[in-house]
């Protein structure tokens, strides 16, 4: 099969796209023939060999990366139906990588694709849309809530505009560039804003009327995430749900005392709940298969995964990025 293979940690341009033996499944274990396969933006620090606290480690190489996949069952290992041969199913769960034509997976860590619901966007929401899904019942929205979403056009940030605008949210996207900020008021927010601009912060509290952000849903860090934080009226909650800029932003606990702010890092706090995982994937598939939440993706061949990597880095995608074989 072919597949996207990482020999050397560095730059975008080490992933190689080149021919490799074909996976077997083992007892318990389906093979899956890829027709899609999600990039996550915590693969990019893995492929260039960085550390962090919120990024597994780095692989031994030579990896093939890529959990998420969605495609045909061709295969079955032993101990698993043959009726699954033909089914269409998405797994997070992929190996040994879906950055590849066929991956294999446990039958337990395996989703039926709902009736109707394309492979890319399955593949967007099992881990991207189920991501959203947690970090919205760590936030504890309700319709009274004032909601400031930062990374609002990436994957998992139009995912819970959706959701707080469905929910009777006030809802205000922030996300950089005129076609980002088109596509978060496309999604129903009611005020887009360019957090490029200088001083963005300062338009938003005048464009709410008095209102004051109750929430900030923050997903970038950094710069952006210090002006979000100050928009938040006193009694308000912070709540960490990505880091795009790879640049920290911490509250400084004295301020959150004195302004009587909870801060959460919603993304550490999952890392201790993996027994819920399954149930939340189960959830944000239903969810896409209903409408009720609807992915953006932006798929590139499998052949240009350098590109995807590249292009994640720069922020320059929307929604969830996907690598077609």
């Amino acid at each position: 099969m072919r597949a996207v293979v990482l020999h050397t940690f560095g730059p975008a341009e080490n992933l190689r796209y080149e021919s490799v033996p074909d996976p077997v499944p083992g007892p318990g274990q389906v093979r899956i023939a890829v027709r899609a396969a999600g990039v996550h933006l915590v693969e990019t620090m893995m492929r260039a060999g960085l550390v962090s606290e919120t990024a597994p480690p780095p692989p031994e190489l030579p990896s093939i990366f890529g959990g998420e996949v969605a495609g045909t069952v061709d295969s079955v290992g032993r101990e698993v139906d043959p009726a699954w041969v033909g089914r269409q199913v998405v797994t997070s769960a992929g190996r040994p990588g879906g950055y590849a034509e066929l991956a294999v997976a446990d039958l337990a860590a395996v989703h039926p694709i709902p009736a109707g619901l394309g492979h890319e966007a399955a593949v967007a929401m099992v881990v991207t849309g189920t991501t959203a899904l947690q970090l919205l019942d760590v936030a504890a929205l309700t319709p009274s809530d004032v909601v400031l979403v930062t990374s609002a056009a990436g994957g998992i940030g139009r995912l819970v505009v959706q959701y707080a605008r469905d929910l009777g949210a006030t809802v205000v996207g922030a996300a950089g560039g005129p076609a980002k900020v088109a596509a978060v008021s496309a999604l129903g927010a009611h005020l887009a804003v360019d957090y490029d601009e200088p001083s963005w912060e300062k338009g938003v509290a005048q464009r709410l009327d008095g209102r004051a952000v109750t929430v900030v849903l923050d997903g970038v860090g950094g710069d952006k995430a210090r002006a979000a934080f100050e928009l938040i009226a006193d009694g308000g909650r912070y709540i960490t749900i990505g880091n795009a800029s790879q640049q920290d932003f911490r509250p400084a606990p004295e301020t959150l005392g004195e302004r009587g702010i909870t801060a959460i890092d919603a993304l550490m706090l999952l890392l201790g709940r993996p027994e819920q995982r399954r149930d939340f994937e189960a959830a944000a598939l239903a969810a896409a298969g209903q409408s009720r939440l609807v992915p953006a993706v932006q798929a590139f061949p499998l052949s240009q995964a350098a590109a995807a990597h590249a292009a994640l880095e720069a922020r320059a995608t929307t929604g969830k990025v996907v690598l077609i074989p």
